[in-house]
């Protein structure tokens, strides 16, 4: 889950404690938790709490699908957007990092969960992943958010143990998939009441994303099972901040890195029946496959190009521009794109019934979002925005200067209780200038019924000439 904060208006008071609660759940795939707490003063003795929960592989259409009591009862007394468009590929890694920078995965640098550069010749990987050097590409919020004199707090958030610009985060703990949901929040919310200085922590935990993956999301069975545990989690979440008293005084986002779509071994695209494995080196495989030619680029790339009619081979610089995955020297020269539900292998067996990755406009690669609080609207729901808006939302609601970003706060401001919604302002717009062509014709009208009546006028009676010359003045 990625964390994202919005730029705020008003400067906060010394006594202002901001916290942003992620809580990134994810139905398909990893159950990522982030939160963001704002104490917004409105007047002194006013405290409003910004909370921002994020789900990975937590597919929209799952709440048509599927009971989800805690979390209808979540968004029902706030914000629904039905659809958040990630980023490409539509992976944990990029779009984790895409939420908490509000940059595509071309411009922040993780571009995928495994990475090779050839430049310094490293790899990536998640067993790899702590290298600055990874990272260093972008700036997270949590890193503005201790530049602007606040601390942050993490539980497992990619990149949160990672010394990212020569910023460690001093409430931290390392990935360790042994803790439960509940000790992570603990140890957020014991950080969050220890030391009134946090303005932003953020949670990752594992499911659905594993039992997405494991059982594939049309398992009805299971994925009925573990759903309800990630409704259990939201229940829990909400339970805690009633009782501490913050219920209702925060601002809580609950959203999510990708879907998930289902696989089956009929769905198989085997490269080595395409192309000699000698021809060529994989750095990541599928959905999205990162491709290293041996022999001539030219000649690998026809090979592919024809291997499998549900995959489609680009050169790196062909790329389409809607991806935003092009400009970077970590994208290898070849990349391979399979269909939704289709699998790329070597020469292997399907390797998992669930997967996400896939191009960014499918709806089954898209999660949606919810928010909750003060700050938000009241059953109020949005069809859709992009996943690196909330970055900008997000340093909005905590006073947090943006760094530059690829998101726009333009498209989520209509989400917020003290913003002018872009359609309402479209709306009073339109109000205006009918009023002001009405108003024109009636002026007009009043002094055309006045000249008539008034004394002759001096040119009443000129007429123009058969052959006058009205030719233009300038040709």
């Amino acid at each position: 889950m990625r964390l994202l904060c919005l730029r705020k208006r008003k400067k906060l008071h010394q006594n202002q404690k901001i916290f942003d609660f992620i809580n990134h759940i994810d139905i398909t795939e990893e159950f990522d938790v982030t939160a963001v707490k704002i104490y917004d003063f409105q007047r002194p003795e006013q405290k409003v709490k910004k909370v921002t929960a994020t789900a990975t592989a937590q597919d929209a259409d799952y709440l048509k699908k599927y009971s989800f009591p805690n979390l209808e009862k979540f968004f029902s007394e706030g914000v629904l957007v039905h659809e958040l468009t990630n980023v490409f590929t539509t992976k944990t890694f990029p779009n984790h990092y895409s939420l908490v920078t509000g940059l595509y995965a071309e411009s922040h640098g993780i571009l995928a969960s495994i990475m090779y550069d050839p430049v310094s010749k490293k790899t990536f990987s998640i067993q790899n992943d702590s290298d600055p050097f990874w990272w260093n590409e972008a700036t997270p919020i949590w890193v503005s958010v201790e530049e602007s004199g606040y601390r942050a707090a993490a539980a497992m958030w990619p990149g949160t143990d990672v010394n990212i610009q020569n910023h460690s985060l001093k409430y931290q703990f390392e990935y360790d998939p042994k803790v439960t949901f509940e000790e992570r929040l603990g140890n957020l919310t014991h950080w969050m009441t220890m030391d009134n200085s946090v303005k932003f922590a953020a949670l990752y935990w594992e499911e659905p994303d594993r039992s997405g993956h494991l059982y594939g999301p049309e398992n009805t069975n299971e994925m009925t099972r573990v759903l309800k545990e990630v409704d259990d989690h939201i229940g829990f979440l909400m339970e805690q901040l009633n009782k501490k008293g913050l219920w209702g005084k925060m601002n809580v986002i609950i959203t999510s890195d990708h879907g998930m779509a289902q696989c089956s071994q009929e769905r198989l695209i085997i490269l080595d029946g395409c192309i000699s494995p000698s021809s060529y080196r994989v750095v990541d495989l599928t959905p999205v496959a990162a491709i290293i030619p041996l022999e001539d680029n030219s000649t690998v790339y026809k090979n592919l190009s024809t291997c499998h009619i549900h995959m489609k081979a680009y050169l790196k610089d062909n790329v389409p521009d809607r991806l935003h995955y092009k400009n970077n020297e970590r994208i290898q020269p070849i990349l391979l794109v399979a269909d939704e539900g289709w699998t790329i292998v070597k020469n292997g067996t399907l390797p998992r019934m669930g997967d996400h990755g896939y191009d960014n406009t499918l709806p089954s690669m898209h999660p949606f979002l919810a928010a909750h609080g003060p700050a938000f609207r009241k059953g109020y729901k949005m069809s859709s925005f992009n996943s690196v808006d909330l970055y900008p939302l997000m340093c909005h609601l905590m006073g947090v200067p943006p760094m530059p970003n690829n998101g726009s706060f333009a498209h989520v401001r209509c989400a917020l209780v003290n913003e002018q919604c872009g359609e309402l302002a479209l709306a009073v717009g339109l109000v205006i200038g009918v009023l002001i062509i009405l108003t024109t014709f009636t002026c007009l009208f009043k002094l055309m019924k006045n000249r008539d009546a008034s004394s002759p006028r001096p040119f009443a009676r000129l007429e123009l000439e058969d052959d006058a010359d009205d030719e233009p003045l300038l040709e």
